[in-house]
């Protein structure tokens, strides 16, 4: 049995080791409680991820000062977030960190006040906080520990105890405040996923290590029967049009009493892939802009501008183009895509890809695959784009595997992927074509045209088996029989009037002249926006459309 009522930073970091292997023989599980038709939850996997991460950093600390050992774990939380269940997780150990500050050790009273801490700045790390989430299950949990706290049991073994029972509770009980949990029947995965953390760490105080190798954590039932409601999804209704070239942007702003959020806010609508970040005397603008010098006037007005650089970025895509296509040309950074379909290949190719491996949905390729693309690519700096939820985590395995400098930009489908490849910046170094090449893959919006697999009522929309469905940036909007009624329906719910472009990759099971049909039909109906339809030839979808 450890010691358990006062711990160190090296028993705070193994107890949540611990929870970070019990987490992982669940988060499969977690990802399956998706409300969705089809097979595309993540939720365990980017928790896994994170976690995995802060404990990776943690390890890297040497000190048993809890409060430098809570700071290593939040850092790594931060570095290795993964999805919005990552980055609440990391905000989670961010909120942590801060309430264990100068805390040399650990007891029940400290962890209590730290949950408390860490639910505060968990809700404000999101702009519209949500019930029924992961949210909710730490604000229950860090109540509950607080008031074991205050009424006298102040051990941690104690606190923790109170701590998980009241997070397994909230989680039973998230689909009473989330009612699209309710119509499908589960729990909230972020939440259940922040209790199995929860669960493991009590687990490894308690001395039951040996034991958890041997068992699995519990996946939580909802404590409410599923019951018929109808369900409004909402999509996104804004989003920022892409900017594809112009001019990359950079400088150092130095002057007094600068505030880089105010900066950011006023740049916001002046350009794309915008990075904001300094202090009260020195901060770093990157943006891309067809008007600079509309950009170098707002700064000059506030202090002096150094380091000053606008790149015309179509000579540079042309330049990258081209040495893409003569290897005997260095390039600073490759970059290898995944893309099923040899249409979705070709516009890949296209845009400058050094190597396409060939997968999708049903047909992830292996870690192997996508390391022997890496290792064709014409330089040691490679960009990884996934293009799919399922075979991120794949991709965020090859950098333990080679040499060369890896960057895995998790997007999730093709509008990503190329929205990812216009934003690159020939010149600029890989951190900084990762930041930007990340942020680009916001602004884009996506359709998917796909079949049901299985029969389900969701979001008001009664689903057969084998119907067509359509998703809006992942959320299912409709359901028709026929795939391209189903296009012209997410249409109509689609943000498209700040679009200019609209491009339908048609499918493998799509013919050609049901996809130019479609391509006239929208162009009739939004003659504003310019429509491109392209063979891509994906299987599974019969259309892929991108907003931009």
């Amino acid at each position: 049995m450890k010691q358990t009522d006062n711990i160190g930073g090296q028993q705070f970091l193994e107890m949540f080791a611990a929870a970070t292997d019990w987490l992982e023989k669940s988060a499969p599980d977690i990802d399956a409680l998706n409300v969705f038709p089809v097979p595309d939850g993540d939720t365990g996997t980017n928790m896994l991820l994170t976690m995995k991460s802060t404990i990776e950093h943690g390890f890297q600390n040497e000190n048993d000062n809890a409060s430098s050992v809570a700071l290593s774990m939040a850092n790594g939380a931060l570095m290795g977030a993964r999805g919005n269940s990552g980055v609440i997780l990391s905000q989670f150990w961010a909120g942590l960190a801060q309430g264990l500050d100068n805390k040399e050790s650990i007891d029940g009273r400290d962890f209590a006040a730290a949950l408390e801490k860490a639910s505060v700045v968990a809700y404000k790390g999101v702009s519209n906080p949500v019930e029924g989430t992961m949210l909710t299950v730490l604000k229950d949990a860090s109540k509950s520990a607080s008031l074991t706290a205050a009424n006298g049991k102040g051990d941690l073994l104690s606190v923790l105890e109170s701590t998980v029972s009241a997070a397994s509770e909230s989680v039973a009980n998230t689909p009473t405040l989330l009612p699209v949990l309710r119509e499908a029947g589960v729990v909230d995965s972020g939440g259940q996923g922040l209790f199995t953390i929860l669960d493991g760490a009590l687990r490894y105080l308690r001395g039951e290590s040996e034991l958890m190798q041997f068992r699995k954590p519990q996946i939580i039932a909802s404590n409410v029967a599923t019951t018929p409601i109808t369900i409004v999804s909402h999509a996104k209704t804004e989003h920022e049009d892409e900017i594809p070239f112009g001019y990359c942007t950079e400088f150092l702003l130095k002057g007094k009493d600068l505030d880089p959020e105010k900066i950011k806010k006023h740049l916001l609508k002046k350009g794309q892939s915008l990075i904001v970040v300094g202090d009260d005397t020195t901060v770093r603008v990157h943006i891309h802009t067809l008007d600079p010098g509309e950009i170098f006037s707002y700064a000059t007005s506030m202090g002096t501008i150094h380091s000053v650089s606008a790149r015309n970025m179509d000579e540079q895509h042309q330049d990258y183009l081209e040495k893409q296509k003569n290897r005997a040309v260095p390039v600073k950074t490759s970059i290898v895509s995944i893309a099923a379909g040899e249409g979705l290949a070709k516009v890949f190719a296209s845009l400058g890809v050094a190597a396409v491996v060939a997968g999708g949905q049903t047909m992830n390729p292996s870690t192997k695959d996508i390391l022997m693309g890496v290792e064709r690519a014409p330089s040691d700096n490679v960009i990884i784009l996934p293009n799919n939820k399922n075979i991120v985590l794949a991709a965020q395995q090859v950098p333990a595997l080679t040499e060369k400098n890896i960057c895995v930009i998790p997007t999730v489908n093709v509008p990503q992927g190329v929205a990812a490849l216009l934003a690159y910046d020939y010149e600029a170094d890989m951190e900084t074509n990762c930041e930007i090449m990340a942020e680009a893959t916001k602004a884009v919006s996506s359709i998917e045209v796909t079949h049901s697999v299985r029969s389900c009522k969701i979001g008001g929309l009664d689903i057969k088996k084998k119907q067509a469905i359509g998703l809006l940036n992942g959320a299912i909007v409709a359901v028709q029989d026929a795939a391209k009624d189903v296009l012209y329906d997410v249409l109509e719910k689609a943000p498209l009037d700040k679009a200019e472009i609209i491009t339908v990759y048609y499918g493998e099971d799509t013919e050609e002249t049901e996809a130019e049909i479609c391509g006239n039909e929208i162009r009739e109906k939004y003659p504003h926006l310019q429509v491109e339809v392209v063979n891509g030839g994906q299987p599974h979808y019969n259309y892929i459309v991108s907003i931009e």
